[in-house]
């Protein structure tokens, strides 16, 4: 059985409500508008995003909810944005593109491996996709249920994305078969357990690679066997579980303080990863 999954969402109007006054103390919302217009054109269609579907969501969903609120003036920059637990929230384009690469349609079931802040679960479900997002850390697990219900509330997915927390290295296997797998971490090689939880025709998009340094793989199911190719250089932040990196022993020891109540918060200096 997959692990449960934490408590159910938990004070969402509270948390969009106090990032949103946050917010509107930087810019109002014709503001945010034009921004998300400004990155939908110069960092997404420029690049080469040609789903007017997925230029489409990207153009609604507001980023500005997803990062903490000290970073909300970069919002909309062309770049990943640290989140709690040393995790990220991907850069604009590579969302776009690994959305792009999924080829979604209404109704398709993705499950999501690594959930962060919920922004790429919302343009999935945007899309009109059914998504299982599996992430790792129950805090973040919690945080991303209470956007997602708002903003759901809002845009008209309210009920369209299930937040679990487990080690989405090994997929989420009594849900499957997925249409679509995508893998918001890096991994040492394309986790074994993943392609056969695709459906027929079903498309798996992850990063492959040494930590700092990957290359974006697809994998396409065409009955027993699998097509896969290359589409891109990427850095993403590592993919921890049985099918991916191991936790590295300073991470498990901040953990434990973490735990006891001694543990200091990590920040982070320079560009983080996607």
């Amino acid at each position: 059985m997959p692990p449960r999954s934490v408590s159910p969402w938990r004070g969402s109007r509270e948390a969009i409500a106090v990032k949103l006054r946050a917010y509107r103390r930087l810019m109002n919302s014709e503001q945010a508008a034009r921004l998300r217009a400004e990155m939908v054109e110069r960092q997404l269609r420029r690049r080469g995003i040609r789903d007017e579907n997925v230029l489409a969501v990207m153009a609604q969903v507001p980023r500005e909810l997803f990062v903490p609120v000290e970073m909300l003036s970069r919002a909309y920059l062309d770049g990943a944005l640290p989140i709690a637990a040393g995790q990220t929230i991907s850069q604009p384009y590579m969302v776009a593109h690994m959305t792009e690469l999924l080829e979604l349609r209404p109704g398709m079931r993705v499950l999501e491996v690594g959930t962060g802040s919920g922004y790429g679960a919302a343009v999935l479900a945007g899309l009109g996709a059914s998504v299982i997002s599996v992430e790792r850390h129950p805090e973040l697990a919690e945080a991303a249920r209470d956007r997602l219900a708002g903003l759901g509330l809002a845009l008209g997915f309210a009920k369209a994305v299930r937040v679990v927390v487990g080690d989405g290295s090994l997929g989420w296997p009594d849900e499957a078969p997925f249409g679509g797998i995508v893998v918001a971490a890096a991994a040492p090689r394309v986790p074994a357990a993943l392609p056969a939880q695709l459906a027929d025709g079903g498309r798996l998009v992850v990063p492959v690679g040494m930590r700092g340094r990957q290359e974006l793989i697809l994998v396409v199911r065409r009955g027993d066997s699998f097509e896969e190719r290359a589409c891109g250089p990427c850095v993403f932040v590592p993919l921890i579980g049985e099918g991916g990196f191991a936790e590295p022993a300073a991470a498990r020891e901040s953990a434990r303080e973490s735990e006891s109540g001694t543990g200091r918060r990590r920040r982070w200096f320079g560009r983080p990863p996607v």
